[in-house]
């Protein structure tokens, strides 16, 4: 009720100071871009509450109502006009140069900041500000991709965003067959791993009494969620997907349940990309679990390996004859229909597997595969490779089938989190290391001494 009755008198005060300002949107249509920046140099300027307000949300219906090429102007705007206020930045540098106290530090600070930020502050202001910002630095994500001017503005966006989707502001909510519709159908739309078709789809893994499903929600976008995890409640570890999701299975009681299993977690914003809250969903649902089921013991995922296939096709570079033969044949998907082919493959796709994980490393010498890094900084540890983990055929063509269990030891995941961001170590079971060839041991051995 506090909220609503928050979000309507936002609404009401931006409502009366759009009588104040006295504009036409439609008087301006054919010079949104020069319409936009007028209106956000106004703004910064300092009116008053109401027509700040107004502005505010003047301001976004404008950038709503730009073409693709107009939003790319606007942000070209904010990166020459909007930064920092030379003047006052050049006083603070020569405070600083003079006095190096406190108070000079403090104003040079401030003076340093551009002046676009304080401008995204005022647009948030405006009712449904935050979503509206959100959706606008998707847009600029677009236009990112060799733009280093642009890419101060984005710094922006993210810095404040940082600020604004801290944890502390982040609600955890239990989804499930009462949400409201409104929810449940983004759900359904966001869901990046495991696609759901339909209702009776999605009500098959959220209304079982051996599923669950939580989200994080933002009180300024409170039905639209930030990101969620759908859960099932096991005996075992799985190593296949497709158990899990099939329509015809044995439910397994939530008392009897030993494992809960990750099985797949969705960014819902692509505006928060960089944003990071995904570590603090799981160890919070892991908190929730063992309050509700306490005679849990694993907590685990059952991971894609997205990249995989492309490190085998493209950037792996010493192929062995066997292993050339082994990437052809995992490149036709038919050889999940031949038993024999299935077989013949197995210890061979497992040994590049491991190579993929605990050798292979990207520029920043972390591992490649992008889900790997975040469990893994997380403070997981990559317990067991699964080969035909999951056979649909975006998993086929990207991954080669194969899915991954991390596991979240409750009692390692700090040693396992420090151990990654500072020597860049991979947790790994043995079961996962003795599925290396000794020359993938030996390079995984030379790499070690010489990271040291």
């Amino acid at each position: 009720m506090n909220s609503a009755f928050l979000s309507d008198l936002l609404a009401s005060i931006a409502e009366r100071g759009r009588a104040l300002l006295q504009r036409d949107p439609q008087a301006r249509l054919a010079e949104l871009p020069a319409a936009l920046a007028d209106t956000c140099a106004t703004l910064l300027s300092g009116r008053g509450e109401a027509s700040g307000v107004a502005l505010a949300a003047y301001g976004l219906d404008l950038y709503r109502q730009l073409d693709p090429a107009g939003r790319l102007a606007f942000f070209e705007t904010l990166s020459r006009g909007f930064g920092p206020d030379e003047e006052r930045l050049a006083n603070a540098l020569a405070g600083w140069a003079k006095d190096q106290d406190a108070a000079a530090a403090s104003e040079l600070h401030f003076a340093a900041e551009p002046r676009r930020q304080e401008l995204l502050r005022r647009l948030n202001r405006a009712p449904g500000g935050t979503q509206a910002l959100v959706h606008m630095r998707q847009d600029l994500l677009d236009f990112l991709p060799g733009r280093k001017d642009l890419q101060m503005v984005d710094r922006d966006f993210a810095h404040l965003m940082g600020a604004w989707f801290n944890r502390g502001f982040l609600v955890l909510r239990r989804i499930d067959w009462s949400t409201p519709a409104l929810i449940l159908e983004k759900i359904i739309r966001y869901e990046a791993v495991h696609a759901i078709h339909d209702w009776d789809d999605l009500r098959r893994r959220i209304d079982p009494v051996d599923r669950r499903c939580y989200g994080f929600f933002h009180p300024a976008m409170a039905d639209d969620p930030l990101i969620f995890v759908e859960v099932a409640l096991t005996r075992e570890i799985p190593g296949a997907v497709a158990p899990l999701l099939a329509e015809s299975r044995d439910m397994c009681p939530p008392q009897q349940a030993r494992t809960a299993v990750f099985y797949s977690i969705s960014s819902c914003q692509r505006g928060l990309d960089g944003i990071s809250f995904g570590n603090f969903l799981i160890k919070q649902v892991v908190e929730e679990l063992q309050r509700e089921l306490p005679r849990l013991e694993n907590f685990v995922t059952l991971s894609p390996v997205p990249t995989f296939m492309k490190w085998l096709t493209e950037t792996k570079p010493d192929l062995a004859p066997g292993e050339q033969d082994l990437v052809q044949a995992l490149s036709d998907p038919s050889w999940v229909e031949d038993p024999a082919r299935i077989e013949a493959m197995r210890k061979g796709v497992e040994a590049l597997a491991a190579e993929y994980f605990l050798v292979a490393k990207g520029n920043n010498g972390r591992p490649r595969d992008p889900v790997a890094r975040f469990h893994l900084g997380n403070g997981a540890r990559l317990e067991r490779i699964n080969f035909m983990g999951d056979l649909s055929q975006k998993a086929l063509r990207d991954g080669g089938g194969l899915m991954v269990n991390y596991l979240y030891d409750l009692d390692e995941i700090e040693a396992n989190h420090e151990a990654y961001a500072n020597d860049k170590q991979v947790a790994a079971s043995s079961a996962v290391r003795r599925l290396l060839t000794p020359a993938a041991r030996s390079r995984l051995q030379v790499g070690a001494t010489s990271s040291n």
